[in-house]
């Protein structure tokens, strides 16, 4: 299994209107790929913040495969 960084955003503007991404959640999950790792992180996100759809508290998720370094 790979290891996954998934990040949900919310897009807020800012007084003059300008749009910035707020971090939201992010997750460390192990899948055996990335859309299996965004299935997983969503179903948390929806779990933790008490939601029927992770996107009433996010407009994107962003997955990262996360590499091993060596020591």
């Amino acid at each position: 299994m790979r290891k996954y960084l998934v990040t949900f955003h919310k897009t807020v503007p800012d007084d003059i209107g300008h749009d910035h991404r707020v971090v939201q959640r992010q997750a460390v999950v192990s899948a055996g790929s990335d859309v299996a790792a965004a299935y997983a992180a969503k179903a948390m996100f929806r779990e933790a913040a008490g939601v029927s759809d992770w996107r009433l508290r996010a407009d994107t998720c962003e997955v990262i495969e996360l590499t091993e370094q060596a020591a």
